[in-house]
C-alpha cells in the first residue's frame, strides 16, 4: 500500500486542505490569532464547540479543525472553518505556527498520545489557551482545568443549527452557551469580547 504524502489533499474530500498549504500561509501571516481545534469527527466540533468557534472566526481569528473523521466536514465550513487531516499534521516533522488557542475533545486526548502530550505541553508552557470538551477527562487534568463556558452570539446561534442540519443530526434546540474545561487563559488584556469565561 503506497503511502499518502503530507503534502497531499484527499481528492475525495474537496473540503479538506492539505496541510503544507496551510502552513505556508500561515507562515505568511504569523500575526494572526489561531485557534486549532482536535476532534474525531466535524459532528463533534460542531455540536460542542460550533458557537465559539464561529464567534472566533467573525472576531477575525483562523480557525483551524483537525480531525480524523473525514466523512462530512463541510458543515464546518458554514462556521469558517478550515479543515485539515489530523493524522497529516501529527505527521508533519515542522511545527512553526503554534496556535494561540487550542481546543481539544476529551475523546482524542484519551486516545492519542501525541495529542496528550501537546496539551500537557501547552498547559506547562502557559503561552496558549487551552480548552477540552467531554466527559470522562483523565484525573491528570482535575487540577489543570476548570469550568468556562462561552455565551454564543445570536449569529453563532443560527450558524451552529444550520452546520448542525448540513452535518445530518436530527433537530435540536441550540443552547445559548457551549461549555468547557480551560487552563492557560491569558490575561483579560489579550482576550477578545467572545472568549470563554469561568462557569458560575
Amino acid at each position: 500500500m503506497a503511502r499518502r504524502s503530507v503534502d497531499s489533499v484527499d481528492r475525495g474530500v474537496r473540503e479538506l486542505h492539505s496541510v503544507a498549504r496551510w502552513r505556508a500561509h500561515a507562515r505568511r501571516h504569523p500575526l494572526r490569532y489561531r485557534l486549532a481545534v482536535v476532534a474525531p469527527s466535524a459532528t463533534e466540533v460542531i455540536r460542542h464547540a460550533g458557537g465559539w468557534l464561529f464567534d472566533r472566526t467573525t472576531a477575525g481569528w483562523e480557525v483551524t479543525v483537525l480531525v480524523s473523521d473525514h466523512v462530512n466536514v463541510r458543515p464546518l465550513r458554514i462556521l469558517g472553518a478550515t479543515v485539515l487531516d489530523l493524522e497529516q499534521s501529527l505527521a508533519a516533522p515542522v511545527h512553526d505556527t503554534w496556535p494561540t488557542a487550542v481546543a481539544v475533545a476529551a475523546e482524542t486526548y484519551r486516545s492519542d498520545g501525541r495529542v496528550r502530550d501537546g496539551v500537557l505541553d501547552c498547559l506547562d508552557r502557559g503561552l496558549t489557551e487551552v480548552a477540552v470538551w467531554g466527559a470522562d477527562l483523565p484525573a491528570e487534568l482535575d487540577n489543570r482545568v476548570g469550568p468556562a463556558q462561552h455565551r454564543m452570539s445570536m449569529a453563532a446561534r443560527a450558524f451552529k443549527s444550520c452546520a448542525l442540519t448540513a452535518a445530518g443530526v436530527p433537530a435540536e434546540a441550540v443552547a445559548s452557551s457551549e461549555m468547557f474545561r480551560t487552563g492557560g487563559l491569558r490575561p483579560p488584556t489579550y482576550r477578545c469580547e467572545v472568549d470563554l469565561v469561568p462557569a458560575r
